[in-house]
């Protein structure tokens, strides 16, 4: 077992952070939430007052944090962890954020001898308290077979995608492609609650037909048709929707750098900037439905 440092322990970060000490390794955590932190001492870890102090005697560090520039101010510069962490150190960034950025503080650690890799998650808040996530990482060979043994701990599907950078190209595609069959499936169950169809009715016949998708078989977005689900929880995330926009947002960006057509992507970007707009930010994602409504 590990001594791992573990900063940032927001909806995704806490219970990860609290499944690696089920997994019997010894946890010392840093968040800018004294009460993030007090939950996870209550489980028995240890809490720093810096990320910092975090890292002291860690064999591996792990940061879950909001976007790029958060994680390059976290690793990068003279009292960056890079910097300060001990030869031989494992650096897991499971934030979802640019590629760019995942590729420079990569490099970064790389230069400095120590082995990273980008490993953002799919499967939202549920899958993280349950430890099913899915792990999509960049970095090397050598570096994917030690983080294997953590990430396990949080997670059953791990894959590595490729070097630096690439676990987030990955979490990009999954995610635009998660948006765009989420607002399809929304709209086909909508249109069959218009004729007068009972939504699981139809949600089975899809589900057995060339229809079938992920949304439809693990997080169907009209109420009561799935329970567990958001749409059975008043829309409670879940994944918001101002994550979801996020995620379409790198992708717009990247697909532009690399001119990549993504007609599909754009279309749902706009669907979601427009319901996140409208004060849906923090639902679910699925809750997009309700734009399929009318008004």
């Amino acid at each position: 077992m590990s001594n791992i440092a573990f900063i940032g322990l927001g909806n995704m970060g806490g219970p990860m952070a609290a499944n690696l000490m089920t997994a019997g390794h010894s946890l010392t955590v840093f968040d800018l939430s004294e009460a993030a932190m007090q939950a996870l001492a209550e489980k028995g870890a240890r809490c720093a007052s810096s990320a910092l102090e975090a890292i002291e005697g860690a064999e591996v560090i792990l940061s879950m944090l909001p976007a790029g520039k958060h994680v390059a101010g976290l690793y990068l510069g003279e009292n960056g962890l890079i910097a300060k962490a001990a030869k031989g150190t494992l650096i897991l960034d499971c934030s979802t954020i640019d590629a760019e950025t995942a590729r420079q503080v990569g490099a970064a650690a790389e230069a400095a001898g120590l082995a990273m890799l980008d490993a953002p998650v799919s499967g939202g808040v549920k899958a993280a308290q349950a430890g099913t996530l899915a792990f999509m990482c960049g970095g090397s060979e050598a570096g994917f077979v030690r983080a294997e043994k953590i990430l396990s701990g949080m997670g059953k599907k791990i894959f590595h995608a490729g070097d630096h950078g690439a676990g987030q190209i990955a979490k990009m595609c999954n995610n635009m492609l998660l948006a765009v069959h989420m607002i399809g499936t929304a709209e086909a169950l909508q249109l069959g609650m218009n004729n007068g169809l009972d939504a699981g009715v139809l949600s089975e016949i899809m589900k057995n037909s060339s229809g079938d998708n992920w949304s439809l078989q693990n997080y169907n977005p009209v109420p009561g048709v799935m329970p567990g689900t958001p749409a059975s929880n008043d829309y409670q995330p879940g994944f918001m929707a101002q994550l979801m926009l996020k995620d379409l947002g790198l992708a717009m960006e990247n697909s532009l750098k690399t001119q990549s057509a993504v007609p599909m992507g754009a279309m749902a970007r706009s669907l979601y900037a427009s319901f996140a707009g409208k004060g849906n930010s923090q639902r679910d994602f699925s809750a997009i439905i309700e734009m399929m409504q009318g008004e």
